[in-house]
């Protein structure tokens, strides 16, 4: 480790250390106002979403343009003609970016897709500043319904929530692959108040918060309570090393899921997992009907238990 490496890393301890410290006393001495503010953290996207967004280089095929989405525009990427073409849906996740798919693109082209993608409100190239699970959800929803229903859609962490979550009868895709997906946003919750130190007696008025913003509590977007209405066939990518998303959240879509199947990777944790050619090649694999991964069955002695 370099002496400026150093540097960094004893900084950053510091600041998380100076964060942490200000949630735990705030939450006894002004809980109002820290739980405000733990709220409004977890639902702001970090900074770099956009300045990663704004290094990305697509390819001169690519077609720029906007949506107004819910009082956001929304910024869409698209190559081909989802008009006339199948298209696949990509969908980012918490604090990425739509261009993060461009290791992607080629290969889904070279299969007949048209391939559309996009930012989430706050993220990347589109407005706005604060996010929830259910903007993700309508977000999804409001594009999809743009292009039409979809042959494919790819979702990544709360991306992939968000893909499971929107399919109805107004929007959906054909088959549908989660990598690393989230689960359960209250279980999210829960992580980031034992991050953060808020108090726990915050923990039940930071969910009520939740809910008074969305018109939704937490709970109510536990994917195994959604997934067993699903139709569709799915690959569920999760891997074992994941220690933002537990493995255990992917295996749940797929215990749950009739259609699902869940294939395990190892070593390549919650990010390195979307752009590894293993993963990308599996899913090429489940498009053209090879069989993909395993298939997980629900036991009562399981958490969660039947669906």
């Amino acid at each position: 480790m370099t002496a400026t490496t150093r540097r960094h890393s004893s900084h950053h301890s510091f600041k998380l250390g100076a964060v942490r410290l200000s949630f735990a006393v705030g939450s006894r001495l002004a809980p109002k106002q820290t739980l405000d503010r733990a709220a409004r953290l977890f639902g702001t996207p970090f900074a770099s979403s956009r300045t990663r967004s704004r290094a990305a280089q697509p390819d001169s095929d690519m077609q720029r343009s906007e949506l107004h989405i819910n009082g956001q525009s929304i910024a869409t990427y698209v190559w081909g003609d989802p008009s006339t073409q199948p298209y696949a849906l990509l969908v980012h996740g918490w604090s990425s970016f739509g261009l993060r798919y461009l290791p992607w693109v080629a290969k889904l082209r070279e299969l007949g897709f048209a391939v559309v993608t996009f930012d989430q409100p706050g993220h990347g190239a589109s407005s706005g500043d604060f996010c929830t699970l259910m903007d993700f959800i309508n977000t999804v929803r409001a594009v999809g319904k743009h292009f039409g229903n979809a042959a494919l859609a790819i979702g990544h962490s709360m991306g992939g929530a968000a893909v499971a979550l929107a399919q109805d009868e107004n929007w959906h895709a054909q088959r549908l692959v989660l990598i690393a997906p989230a689960a359960d946003i209250e279980a999210a919750a829960n992580r980031f108040i034992r991050f953060v130190r808020l108090g726990e007696h915050l923990r039940e008025p930071f969910l009520s918060w939740y809910q008074n913003r969305t018109g939704i509590h937490a709970r109510e977007l536990h994917v195994h309570h959604h997934v067993p209405s699903l139709g569709q066939p799915g690959l569920i990518v999760h891997d074992l090393d994941d220690r933002e998303v537990p493995w255990e959240e992917g295996e749940r879509y797929a215990r749950f899921w009739p259609g699902a199947r869940l294939l395990t990777t190892q070593g390549l944790g919650h990010h390195r997992i979307l752009d590894a050619v293993e993963v990308i090649n599996a899913t090429l694999a489940f498009l053209r009907g090879e069989c993909v991964g395993d298939r997980v069955v629900a036991s009562p002695n399981l958490p969660f238990g039947l669906a």
